[in-house]
């Protein structure tokens, strides 16, 4: 799926078959083997679950194509978090044609009363004579969806994607990691792999295109992540804005700024919740947090990472210390705790570093720019030794390009630096 959702790629049509028997029913393929016009049809149903981007977190996102006889009759998708699933919509445009039609769905069927009745019900209640779906749903209450079906006489082909397609299509809902949250960190970069001309200094690389597709990957985010040296430069202010808007606006999460951030920052001025991280046993940095948490800051108390032979940084009269670092692991467990699943980092340098170097970065966003900057100029982290997937097909968003790679398995740590 192109990543904020759009086209997927193209379905494999070779997965491998495993018949598996229902009580008096006809069977449920747990591994269907779907032909030309099945994985046509399923790519369509993942197109459209893209739509629900921002909208329905953290629920996941997921399509439906109703057809019969070689004809669409019927197309949904959840739209909103609480809303008619993509089922139910679908069935709803089909009418009478969705009897005996053939629902492709991007995600099994729910099979429990929550918000809404179970979509299992809906497709059992409008005579539907065979669904296929994407991928297995991994709930305790909602999963089984598959099963119930074949056991009410529907002929059941699925999961027909494979484990890396349905994290694609719906990467915070198919995490593997209960302890720390999805983390997609966005890079811009010149050609020449520089993210800024030089430490601390604001240097914009991409253009409006760009900007507009970061605007839609945050608004289906429950957090995004900046270092200190970002908010203290940048002064920005990690809103979703633009024509997108997000279900419930992302917390924004700043690493310690330092003595320097004052409360009249563009980050106290926004309805969305402000975070800010500081180490734990830092006198200096209490201090500061009761100046920020009275602004409307909530502050974050995190373990400080500590390096065998380093002193910590004094400072001086012109440039004040900069805040001792807090251990990157331990910041993403306590996120998750906080009920962030989906978190994307923005910078700056150094915590790409820290990130990167802790094998924590799920997936990376690249957006290449047309400029260089130099000798001096901050470059791009280090990646962990390890193996990146292509998400989607390179994009070009004016004269930038976009880039999304997903992480293969397990990455070995790069040796540290401080």
């Amino acid at each position: 799926m192109m990543w904020p959702p759009g086209t997927p790629p193209p379905l494999s049509a070779s997965v491998p078959r495993s018949r598996v028997g229902a009580d008096g029913g006809p069977g449920h393929e747990l591994r269907g083997q779907v032909g030309e016009a099945d994985a046509r049809h399923m790519d369509r149903a993942r197109e459209l679950a893209g739509r629900g981007w921002g909208t329905v977190h953290p629920n996941p996102m997921v399509g439906c194509v109703l057809v019969k006889d070689g004809v669409v009759v019927g197309e949904g998708w959840h739209a909103r978090f609480g809303g008619p699933h993509a089922e139910v919509q679908a069935l709803q445009v089909a009418g009478e044609a969705a009897r005996g039609s053939t629902a492709y769905v991007s995600l099994e069927p729910c099979n429990h009363q929550g918000k809404t009745p179970p979509c299992t019900g809906a497709l059992l209640e409008a005579g539907v004579r065979r669904v296929v779906f994407g991928a297995a749903d991994p709930g305790r209450r909602s999963g089984g969806g598959g099963e119930s079906l074949a056991r009410g006489g529907i002929q059941v082909t699925g999961p027909v994607l494979s484990p890396e397609e349905a994290r694609r299509d719906n990467p915070a809902f198919f995490h593997p990691d209960p302890t720390r949250p999805w983390t997609v960190l966005k890079l811009a970069t010149g050609l020449d792999g520089s993210l800024t001309r030089a430490p601390g200094e604001r240097t914009r690389l991409t253009g409006p295109e760009a900007n507009e597709k970061v605007h839609r990957l945050r608004a289906g985010m429950d957090a995004i992540l900046v270092g200190g040296r970002t908010a203290r430069f940048d002064n920005p202010l990690l809103t979703v804005r633009g024509e997108v808007a997000a279900r419930v606006p992302p917390a924004r999460v700043v690493l310690d700024p330092g003595p320097g951030f004052e409360e009249d920052a563009r980050l106290f001025g926004e309805d969305a919740p402000l975070w800010i991280v500081v180490a734990e046993e830092d006198e200096a940095a209490t201090r500061r947090a009761r100046r920020w948490a009275a602004a409307g800051a909530r502050i974050l108390e995190i373990p400080r990472v500590r390096v065998a032979g380093r002193q910590e940084d004094a400072g001086t009269a012109a440039q004040p210390p900069e805040p001792p670092r807090v251990d990157p692991e331990a910041l993403l467990r306590r996120l998750r705790e906080e009920g962030v699943a989906a978190l994307l980092c923005e910078g700056g340098a150094q915590l790409a570093h820290s990130l990167v170097e802790g094998a924590l970065v799920d997936r990376l966003v690249l957006i290449t720019t047309p400029h260089t900057l130099g000798e001096e100029s901050v470059r791009l982290p280090r990646l962990p030794h390890g193996r990146w997937r292509a998400v989607d097909r390179p994009a070009r968003l004016g004269e930038d390009i976009w880039t999304t790679w997903d992480r293969q398995g397990p990455l070995r740590r790069t040796s540290g630096q401080d």
